[in-house]
Formats: C-alpha cells, structure tokens, sequence
C-alpha cells in the first residue's frame, strides 16, 4: 500500500488539501467495488494537530503530525496563499522533512503555488517547474536558479512534480492516479470527476503582463513603447537606435530585466491584445492580425498558436460569446 501525505502548511489553500485526499480515497472506493484492495493509506500531515486556515474560518484536523512520519511514499505540497515571503517563513519546518523524505524515496508533488514551498527546498534547483501563470515572474525572480515553464500543466523530473494554476492540479492528479494504479483507473477517475484527461497546457488562461519590476529604466520604457504602439511593427533594431543602445547589449539587458527576448516581449504583447479582439468583439481573425499589426497570416497563427495552445478561431470560439451564439 503506497503512504500519501497530504502537508497541512499555514496559510495553505483549503481545497488544495481536501482535493487531493478526496481523489485517492475515491480511487480506494473504486477499488474496493472491483473487488480489488485499496492502494493508498492517505493521510494529512501536520505542524500541529489542528491548523487554522483562512484567517481561522476554517479548521482542519490533521491525521498524523509531520515528526512521526518516518516514511512516506508520495507528498503532497498544497497551494499557499497571501503574502508569500510570510507564509513560507511560517512553514520553514517542513523543508528538512520533504528534503529528507525525498532522499529516502518519496515523491514530491506540488500544487498550484505550492511550487515556491517546494522550489525553498532547492530540490528543484537545475529543474524545471510550473505554477500559476499569475505568479510566474514573482517565482523567476525568488528562484532564478530554476527553468519555470509557465504555460505547463504538469511537470515531472526525478521524482518532482509540478502543476499550473488553479484548477489545473486535477491533472497532476490524475496523471499520478495512473502512475500509481494504471491507465483503465485513470480514465474512470477522470471521468468521475469530469476532468479532461491529458490535458497538458495552460496557456490558453495566461494573460500576459510584462515583467517592470526591476531597475533598467531604458528598458522599462522600451517595453511601455511596444504596448502602447501595438499596432505598428517594431524591430529590435528600431527599439536599439531609438534607446541609444547597442542591439546586442540592448538584447542581453532586456532578456536579463524581463525574462523574454525583445522579439518575444513584442509578440506577446501583440497576441495578448490580440485575444482580447478575439474575446470581446466581432472582428474575424484577419481583422484582428492587422489589428495586431501583422501582415502575414500564417506568421501570425503559427506565434498566436505557439503562445496560447490554439489557433485563433479556435480561441474565438472558446472565449467569445457572441462567436458560439453566431
């Protein structure tokens, strides 16, 4: 039988915690009713026996408290929330613990923006990770030391997991699901719980907002140029002369101060103004390229279908009401 601790962190997001349990003894249950025996002993593990969650509106009872878990085989890292820096400080005495665990074997999961308790046991450092889209460039910039793929679902490297925002740790759940009990259970749990299987990308919910927090003013106007001129077309070139910087320092500079290359920053910004077209007006999808100040259609569908996961009819039929009513 395979040992699931589900951490009890203060400051966690309650359904982070109540989810996963809920699944894996769903996954007992089904078990059980095929005349199988159950495969997970699930647990919630904690500081204290009791943790106070959402400014002590709710209370959940821990099962087991963290000092007595020797062994464990999976773990579970449930999202926090509000002021990050606070919450993980309060929660620093689980780091030892998942380091130690990991090291004899387990499995480390985290949910949502449990990735910045899990990135603080730096066994992620030299790895790739995922979280909400939302927190991407607070994450870069506490952990540079790890690959954040934003737009992921699911990350997986050395016994780490990791998932996207929100929502989107039902998939992490279910892939851990058939990891664990095999492909025919996984399809039945996401079917039961009506999550779409295999579902890999989360970009299609990303808005983008350029990373500002940091100290290159040259920079930081070069990026307000390029959303405030959305419908021109900017090269790099143009963006170096006009900021009186080499093009090849200019590039270094703004990779460095915004995590994107001058090209991305500019194609970013034009697809997110691009989605909004899609989203609330009636424009067709040549309209809203020159809107977006391209020229080319297939130059555009290829960046607009790189960056979202779909194509721009695609994204217009999902997200504009008046597109499904039509």
């Amino acid at each position: 039988m395979k040992h699931v601790s589900i951490l009890v962190p203060e400051e966690a997001v309650l359904a982070s915690i109540t989810d996963p349990r809920y699944m894996f003894t769903a996954v007992n249950d089904f078990l059980i009713k095929a005349g199988d025996a159950p495969l997970f002993k699930v647990e919630l593990v904690g500081l204290s026996k009791q943790v106070l969650l959402n400014q002590g509106t709710f209370t959940v009872h821990t099962d087991v408290l963290l000092q007595d878990v020797k062994k464990t085989d999976l773990i579970f890292v449930p999202a926090i929330s509000g002021d990050l820096q606070a919450a993980l400080a309060k929660n620093q005495d689980f780091i030892p613990w998942i380091v130690k665990q990991h090291a004899l074997g387990a499995e480390v999961a985290s949910l949502c923006i449990g990735a910045f308790l899990l990135a603080s046991t730096g066994l992620l450092n030299g790895r790739k990770c995922s979280t909400h889209w939302i927190y991407a460039n607070e994450f870069r910039n506490m952990f540079p030391e790890i690959t954040l793929v934003d737009d992921r679902i699911i990350t997986e490297e050395e016994g780490l997991y990791s998932s996207g925002g929100a929502n989107s740790y039902w998939n992490l759940l279910v892939y851990l699901v058939e990891k664990y009990a095999g492909r025919e259970m996984a399809i039945f749990t996401s079917k039961f719980f009506a999550i779409e299987i295999d579902r890999k990308s989360q970009s299609p919910f990303i808005m983008f907002n350029g990373q500002k927090k940091h100290e290159d003013e040259p920079i930081r106007m070069a990026q307000e140029f390029i959303e405030k001129n959305v419908t021109e077309k900017i090269s790099v070139e143009e963006l170096a002369v006009k900021f009186a910087i080499g093009r090849r320092h200019f590039e270094r500079r703004f990779k460095k101060a915004t995590n994107n290359t001058p090209v991305e920053y500019i194609q970013r910004v034009k697809i997110e103004a691009a989605k909004k077209h899609l989203e609330n007006t009636r424009k067709n999808v040549n309209e809203v390229m020159y809107e977006v100040g391209y020229s080319d259609t297939k130059a555009f569908r290829t960046v607009f279908k790189k960056i979202t996961g779909l194509s721009p009819i695609d994204y217009k039929n999902k997200y504009n009401k008046g597109a499904v009513v039509a």
